[in-house]
């Protein structure tokens, strides 16, 4: 009688030759570290920092100073037009004959550049989002010398420009303002390192990931994912497990594979093959159903849970590869089906069968050169998201596909990534060589990637179909067809093609904003893709009164919106001299990358606010940033308000609003944008705002035709009954005129409802002494004496025009609780848009920003680094609108 296979296999794997032959691995040499560095023209030789770039390893030999300051992006210009080599010699840690294969990885090459091993050359590479592999066993020694030829990616760009000669591919150049860089789409690297409307023009060069020698026998893994999936009928979960290897035995290697997670009593072995070439091994691991499986949930909605799980192949004599990860259970739905009362399709997500309303904000890369950004930086500025009470962000697609750790943290955070694809506000080409690098680098970021619970869509492109669609390069009409079909060829039958053959556990979108199904209908590019029945929208008007919320789309999604302000003068102040502290100055001008953007800010602040008029230019520097934050806080917290409770109505055909991503979450350096983080993670206004225009349970307050309409917006997941208090300040008191309270107001579990609403006249009239100009309405919710959301207000009248607003006279008191510190507020007079200010000091306070109408408030400063109450003190400025008339 045969033995059952899996008998064979046991005896296989584990019988006597399993201690004969060759050794099992695989054996992996880092060739992080030091490496030698030079310029093309053999002038500047120096050490450099491997990851890292051209810029950095500059910077820190002393070669130059600080990229980021005054005109510097300008200055170093030459580094980027030059061609740099990296160089090392190492000696290989083990015996070359031993292995059947040996390859040396690159994570990340930036971005053009020829490889060669013992002055032979092993391989080239173009695309600084791909993972390269290059087969060096006929070339490895003992000792080596690796050296990797960097060619100027500005010159690269545009000889690829130049070489598509049957019609130009638009944009040709950034707009002036930029002082940026040409081709970029030519390339595939980080397109907003030729410049953006936000960020300076550093193209890089080299090795910006890690590399690494691997040297293994009969085979090798690659890729290890996972994929959660829910049956419905049968009610239980599995995971889907995807193993791609390198397979160097000429014979197939069989084997057995288990799959261990003890916390949900799981454990199950695998017979399985692998043949020579590309081998893949799937396996569908069903979770044992007496056990109990927490699902992974975004922030504000549940626990982020995820199970330590072992996976073991033991295949081949002795061979034995384990691979520990974490397995979250989740699913992702966007919804696009017919809404009653309304033409077209709705479009949000459901997370594990319940709705989720979106809230957060776009990242961009947090720095120009990618080795400054450590695991903990990216910490801070992911804490700083759920700090402020969002659940999401963009990935934008004119960046990077962020690091692991990027991703790693937003699991453990439970913040939802919708993840674009590389390409932004430009048409690319579709060369058969382009089309391969897009391929390969699309299949490696899925692959990659698609493990993580955090990221809930894949998407084209940034604006693509708007651009074709609104004819931003000004095409002629009879060549349209040629960029329609080189659109169609890219996302459509290579990126989504790519990622529908990798990844069906999550949506694919082809651009944003885009019209979702009405895109694909329409032969997939909308005539219109800003339509508000569908899919979602990008929406900018710097000119119109921010704080008419009819200006603002009726959406289903909001995925970008925004204002720019200027960061604050502490941040500047690292980056500029004296000279440049002046809102007209050079300086200032140079770092304000959107047209028209600094008169546009004065030009919406004062809509509202008296512009400062300070005889000292430094003071009157920093009043100006000031009311800039004031001015973007405001706008967007109207904006974000407005889509917030635009959730659950449909008025005209148009709303069931389901997301507001602003635009834009971080600063890649000291500069005025739209961001409400500045570049080393200090708060803006906005993002204090941010807390509250995003708490969970929120009074969202607005005028129509004189009357005062108040909505509760809702994210809980079960009813609650709350009392909605309404009072009314003069101006020129602390106390209230008057206070109404209306009881028994049940919001709804994840809905927007009107709450309360009542002519602004016979409101006035009711509470006597105030008028539209001498008054101002603040409300909350209460349970039981205790206020359940933030307090919010109402403007009845611009503040320019608002009477008996004197200076208030603030104090701050701080004392130590632990390693946190208190400040205890006290105002002579209501202060609207209090701002604490503690300099260049490391961290973030409870509140911020606030209209401040009771005499003594308590707010909390939590440092990111130690400090003392004596820093603190020193370093302290208060202000309050009216301390910079």
């Amino acid at each position: 009688m045969r033995p059952p296979l899996l008998l064979v296999l046991l005896a296989a794997c584990c019988g006597p030759r399993a201690l004969s032959g060759r050794p099992p691995g695989p054996a992996v040499h880092s060739l992080r570290g030091s490496w030698r560095l030079r310029n093309g023209r053999g002038s500047v030789a120096l050490r450099a920092a491997v990851p890292g770039c051209v810029h950095t390893a500059l910077l820190r030999q002393g070669l130059t100073q600080d990229p980021y300051y005054r005109f510097n992006d300008l200055a170093y210009r030459w580094i980027s037009l030059d061609n740099w080599t990296y160089s090392r010699t190492f000696k290989t840690p083990f015996d070359v004959r031993k292995w059947q294969k040996v390859n040396l990885v690159f994570e990340g090459v930036d971005t053009v550049a020829q490889i060669l091993i013992n002055n032979v050359s092993v391989g080239r590479t173009d695309n600084m989002f791909n993972r390269y592999s290059f087969d060096i066993t006929s070339v490895i020694k003992e000792v080596n010398f690796i050296e990797v030829h960097f060619s100027s990616a500005i010159s690269y760009a545009a000889a690829r420009s130049r070489a598509h000669k049957a019609y130009s591919v638009p944009p040709q150049c950034p707009p002036p303002v930029q002082k940026g860089e040409c081709h970029v789409n030519f390339l595939r690297k980080e397109q907003s390192s030729f410049s953006w409307d936000w960020g300076p023009s550093f193209p890089t060069q080299g090795i910006w990931k890690d590399v690494r020698i691997e040297a293994y026998n009969l085979y090798h893994l690659i890729y290890f994912t996972l994929t959660p999936i829910y049956g419905k009928s049968i009610q239980q979960w599995s995971l889907e497990i995807e193993s791609v290897f390198d397979v160097v035995s000429s014979e197939p290697v069989a084997g057995l594979v288990t799959v261990t997670i003890p916390e949900l009593h799981t454990q199950q072995t695998y017979t399985a093959e692998l043949f020579p070439g590309e081998g893949r091994i799937v396996l569908l691991v069903n979770i044992n159903k007496s056990a109990t499986v927490q699902t992974w949930w975004p922030s504000g909605h549940g626990n982020q849970t995820g199970y330590d799980m072992r996976t073991t192949f033991i295949m081949g004599p002795g061979y034995k590869i384990e691979k520990f990860s974490k397995a979250y259970f989740r699913t992702v739905e966007l919804v696009e089906e017919l809404v009653p009362g309304s033409p077209g399709l709705s479009f949000y997500f459901k997370i594990n069968g319940l709705p989720i309303f979106i809230k957060g904000s776009n990242w961009v890369p947090a720095d120009s050169f990618q080795d400054r950004v450590s695991a903990d930086r990216l910490k801070l500025l992911l804490q700083s998201t759920v700090d402020a009470n969002m659940n999401a962000l963009r990935v934008w697609g004119g960046g990077i596909y962020e690091q692991d750790e990027f991703y790693d943290i937003c699991d453990e955070l439970g913040i939802m990534i919708w993840q674009d694809f590389m390409f932004a506000c430009a048409l690319y080409p579709t060369d058969h060589s382009y089309l391969e690098s897009v391929r390969a680098e699309v299949a490696h970021q899925v692959k990659r990637l698609k493990s993580h619970p955090s990221i809930i869509l894949w998407s084209g492109n940034n604006e693509n179909e708007a651009a074709i669609a609104r004819n931003w390069f000004s095409i002629a009409q009879s060549e349209v067809e040629i960029y329609i079909k080189d659109y169609v060829t890219l996302y459509v039958k290579n990126i989504r093609e790519v990622v529908l053959a990798e990844d069906k556990s999550r949506p694919y979108i082809l651009s944003s904003p885009t019209n979702g199904q009405e895109s694909v209908i329409e032969g997939w590019l909308a005539q219109n893709p800003y339509d508000n029945h569908y899919g979602d929208t990008h929406f900018y008007d710097y000119l119109s009164d921010c704080w008419n919320w009819t200006m603002y789309p009726k959406t289903r999604f909001a995925s970008e919106y925004g204002f720019q302000s200027w960061p604050s003068f502490s941040t500047l102040e690292k980056v500029s001299s004296a000279e440049d502290w002046s809102y007209t100055s050079n300086f200032s001008l140079h770092r304000q990358h959107h047209a028209a953007g600094n008169d546009q800010m004065l030009h919406q602040a004062g809509l509202h606010f008296r512009l400062p008029q300070n005889t000292d230019p430094k003071k009157m520097f920093k009043d100006t940033i000031y009311l800039t934050q004031v001015m973007q806080a405001q706008c967007t917290k109207t904006e974000t308000e407005f889509y917030r409770r635009s959730q659950s109505e449909i008025i005209n055909g148009e709303g069931h609003t389901m997301g507001a991503l602003y635009w834009q979450l971080n600063d890649i350096w000291q500069a005025p944008s739209w961001a409400s983080l500045e570049y080393e993670g200090k708060w803006k206004m906005l993002h204090y705002f941010a807390q509250h225009f995003f708490a969970p349970l929120l009074p969202v307050g607005y005028e129509a035709e004189g009357v005062l309409h108040i909505y509760g917006v809702s994210d809980l997941h079960s009813d609650c009954e709350l009392t909605l208090k309404v009072s009314l300040y003069q101006w020129s008191s602390l106390e209230p005129v008057c206070t109404l309270a209306k009881e028994g107001v049940t919001m709804k579990a994840g809905s927007a409802a009107p709450i309360y609403k009542e002519p602004i006249r016979d409101l006035l009239k009711r509470c006597g002494n105030c008028t539209r100009q001498s008054c101002v309405i603040t409300f909350s919710f209460m349970e039981k004496g205790k206020r359940r959301s933030p307090t919010n207000y109402h403007f009845l009248a611009s503040l320019k025009e608002a009477v008996g607003l004197g200076k208030a006279q603030l104090r701050a008191t701080i004392s130590q609780q632990g390693h946190l510190y208190a400040f205890v507020l006290q105002t002579t007079a209501i202060a609207p848009f209090v701002w604490l200010d503690v300099g260049s000091i490391p961290g973030r306070f409870s509140d911020n920003g606030f209209l401040m109408t009771e005499k003594r408030k308590v707010v909390v400063f939590y440092p990111w680094k130690p400090t003392s109450i004596n820093e603190l003190e020193k370093s302290l400025s208060l202000t309050s609108l009216m301390d910079i008339y």
